[in-house]
């Protein structure tokens, strides 16, 4: 394994392998000192990375952990190497951040102490101790398998609390009971973990983060670095839904979530949904997301793929307030009519608590309100309600309606919607809902059309001098724009041409 893994690691990325080296070897020339004579010069990767080479990923950023060395000789060095791609901002964490490009970048740390002083993150006491022993300090890591260091230069490969055969078993076992819930966060790590790997948890470190979940602790954890944690679970795990479920095991849900925890106890329709309650349907559409990041993946740019995932997390939060028994030509029914419109309130409310900003809000919130209109607007179409150019029109309104969030973004989480059912060969059939509003976009040129009106200032201004009438920019531009495009979305106006008629008509009446 060791000798594998050192092949593996030196085909990486050549700007993160030779950056690591340099380290490594200018670490391993320093004199040793004396302060640390068990300890002698040292440099290790450590944790995700070594995680990562072990499973056969490609990772982009690497922990370097220095032994035997005085904080201010890592720096020196580290400076010495990099120059100005060296970031000391977490410099009294023990921490240098390397920027190599590209998304790579290295965190040189020493080995360190800490213990819980107070309140939230940042409320613990950290002592740089570069004389710690290897096992020691493997023992502040979270679960087993981040626990393992590899020697970049000689392939030995380090792992005192047995890492490897946890990462084989697919296993999460907490490294130190007593020390891991300094940090709750570690909890929506095991989470997440659990989803990109595929993984379980041990009785004893299951039992034990229930405990911290009744106890309150993940109360003081901040938006933000809760938010990161489920974004990773989105974008990084092929099946968020291990994750999501494990988390309303764990009573997290339960306790922090219950616009999600409240699905569960929401029946939908067999008839469309034989899956079961809305909880599970959710799961299922998540996953579907997660295959089309990953099946589009140069469509959507990474801001595009965290819109989608929330998308297809929240799109339902309003169907627990609307479902109610109801009957269809005297069948009984479940039904959740308005579920789209209330969908939006907590879908706020839910994002609200991991802070992910407005643009991803809002594209969360346009999913949970807007995504029944494909389907409607395919079966009026192929109803004979609608004709072809009155589908066009709704798309474009619907495109427009949305703006700024892509409209392939939001066709991506009706697709996930769609598939997301206990139907057999659901998930693989054509869309065909979708491929006839992408045709319906090529076409018509609608994406471009849905961001320009018929008519602009310019016009206003032009056909006003030609007719006499004084007109000056301001509100009434506003007001003249809005009404030719409510003709527009009517029918009543098509072309160009047809809107600078009705602007004139318009101005004519201001004289």
């Amino acid at each position: 394994m060791p000798e594998m893994l050192l092949k593996r690691w030196q085909k990486q990325e050549p700007r993160l392998v030779d950056a690591v080296t340099k380290i490594a070897e200018r670490v391993a020339g320093c004199p040793p000192n004396k302060k640390f004579k068990n300890t002698p010069p040292r440099a290790l990767l450590v944790g995700g990375c070594v995680r990562d080479l072990m499973l056969d990923l490609k990772p982009k950023d690497a922990d370097v952990e220095i032994f035997g060395v005085t904080p201010d000789e890592v720096e020196r060095l580290t400076v010495e190497l990099f120059g100005k791609h060296v970031d000391a901002v977490g410099k009294s964490f023990g921490v240098l951040k390397v920027f190599l490009g590209d998304g790579y970048e290295i965190d040189v740390t020493l080995p360190r102490r800490e213990s819980k002083a107070g309140w939230g993150h940042r409320g613990f006491k950290i002592a740089s101790d570069p004389g710690l022993s290897l096992e020691d300090a493997a023992r502040r890591r979270d679960f087993t398998f981040n626990a393992i260091s590899l020697d970049p230069l000689t392939g030995e490969l380090i792992d005192p609390f047995n890492g490897q055969d946890d990462l084989k078993d697919r296993l999460l076992r907490v490294v130190d009971a007593k020390h891991f819930p300094e940090d709750p966060l570690r909890v929506y790590r095991a989470v997440q973990f659990a989803a990109r790997f595929n993984g379980e948890i041990d009785p004893a470190s299951f039992k034990l983060m229930r405990k911290m979940v009744e106890r309150g602790d993940l109360e003081e954890l901040s938006k933000e670095r809760v938010g990161g944690e489920i974004k990773k679970l989105l974008l990084k795990a092929p099946k968020p839904s291990v994750g999501f479920e494990l988390a309303r095991e764990l009573d997290v849900i339960g306790k922090y979530y219950p616009e999600l925890a409240i699905m569960k106890q929401t029946p939908q329709e067999p008839d469309w949904h034989p899956e079961g309650d809305v909880w599970i349907h959710t799961l299922m559409v998540v996953d579907e997301a997660a295959k089309i990041i990953r099946r589009d993946e140069k469509i959507f740019n990474e801001e595009e793929k965290l819109q989608l995932m929330l998308g297809a997390l929240c799109h339902d939060l309003g169907k627990p307030s609307t479902t109610a028994p109801g009957e269809k030509k005297g069948i009984p029914r479940i039904r959740s009519l308005g579920h789209e419109a209330a969908g939006g309130i907590p879908t706020q409310t839910l994002l609200d608590k991991w802070a992910f900003g407005e643009r991803a809000e809002h594209a969360a919130v346009t999913i949970a309100t807007e995504h029944m209109h494909p389907l409607n607007f395919y079966f009026m179409l192929q109803r004979g309600v609608i004709t072809e150019e009155q589908y066009a029109n709704t798309v474009r309104k619907l495109i427009r309606r949305i703006q700024p969030l892509n409209w392939r973004v939001f066709l991506a989480a009706c697709e996930a919607d769609h598939r997301g059912r206990g139907f057999e060969g659901l998930d693989t059939d054509p869309y065909e809902i979708g491929k006839t509003f992408a045709a319906a976009v090529k076409k018509h040129e609608l994406d471009i059309e849905a961001k320009k009106t018929l008519v602009q200032g310019r016009d206003i201004l032009d056909l006003a001098a030609k007719l006499g009438v004084d007109v000056k920019p301001g509100p009434q531009f506003g007001e003249l724009i809005s009404q030719i495009e409510a003709l527009r979305d009517e029918g009543t106006i098509k072309t160009r041409e047809e809107g600078l008629e009705k602007l004139k008509e318009l101005l004519g009446q201001c004289e």
